[in-house]
């Protein structure tokens, strides 16, 4: 038997969900999906175009990157520009919160500069905050929802100048019933698992209880449920919620170390 035969896990909606998925199933885990999160283009680019635009005539002296799906969407919104807008990067600072943003550098044939210790907006500001960024212009690559804003305005507060830019928008995935089924299902005792590998899967789940009544019945399923969080952001998220996460890799804040870490759980 595989590390994970038998395990029933359940799978949030995400970008990279049918890798994680085929990861568990090669370990022998029957994966139950609960769609949740789709990244779709900006409705209005304008902010987004400007930003681009800022970057490439060299108004920044760092760029923050915060998310690799940002990085994406913004070299998908050059557009014509792409190439000088890389070539921007090559005058710039690159830091980057964590592996998903230092993996969609590589794509484009770059390595960060800084790196944070733990992939956080929290760690972000502590390393920029130990050099000391009075007077420096900082490009700020944000996500969705207000997560971000605290190192937004430390930086502000510490006297840089700070240029920010969300270049893509969180929509609904699929039915809510489809969702409202998988929370059922949670509360039922019929999940061994649940898996979360980014924070806004959490913050969709909850959302879409609270739109259907079953938020008691989300709460009492994870406290039931064994959960798994991919690194510290996600798992802030659910112990904000109350949720405390029976595990998560140790260090390597990725699918593969997450996979290792839930067939050593199932082991112990």
């Amino acid at each position: 038997m595989t590390s994970l035969g038998g395990m029933r896990i359940m799978v949030p909606e995400s970008r990279e969900l049918d890798l994680f998925g085929a990861m568990l199933i090669g370990e022998g885990a029957e994966v139950l999906r609960c769609p949740l999160v789709r990244i779709v283009e900006l409705e209005d680019r304008a902010e987004a175009d400007a930003w681009i635009d800022a970057c490439i005539a060299g108004r920044f002296d760092h760029l923050v990157l915060l998310t690799g799906d940002g990085l994406r969407y913004l070299l998908l919104l050059s557009g014509a520009r792409r190439g000088a807008f890389i070539a921007a990067f090559a005058k710039l600072r690159l830091i980057t919160r964590g592996p998903k943003p230092a993996r969609a550098l590589r794509e484009i044939g770059l390595t960060p500069d800084l790196a944070a210790p733990q992939p956080t907006s929290a760690s972000i500001l502590d390393l920029l905050s130990s050099e000391g960024v009075t007077g420096k212009r900082i490009g700020l690559q944000l996500y969705p929802g207000d997560g971000a804003l605290a190192l937004l305005r430390g930086l502000q507060d510490q006297g840089a100048t700070v240029f920010a830019v969300t270049p893509y928008r969180y929509a609904s995935q699929t039915e809510t019933a489809e969702v409202a089924a998988a929370i059922k299902s949670l509360a039922a005792g019929a999940v061994d698992m649940i898996a979360f590998t980014a924070s806004p899967q959490v913050e969709h789940l909850f959302a879409v209880a609270r739109e259907t009544g079953l938020e008691d019945a989300l709460r009492s399923g994870l406290v039931r449920t064994p959960v798994a969080a991919i690194g510290p952001v996600v798992e802030d998220a659910l112990q904000a919620r109350g949720i405390a996460p029976a595990l998560r890799p140790e260090g390597s804040f990725h699918l593969k170390p997450l996979v290792r870490a839930i067939a050593a759980w199932r082991a112990s």
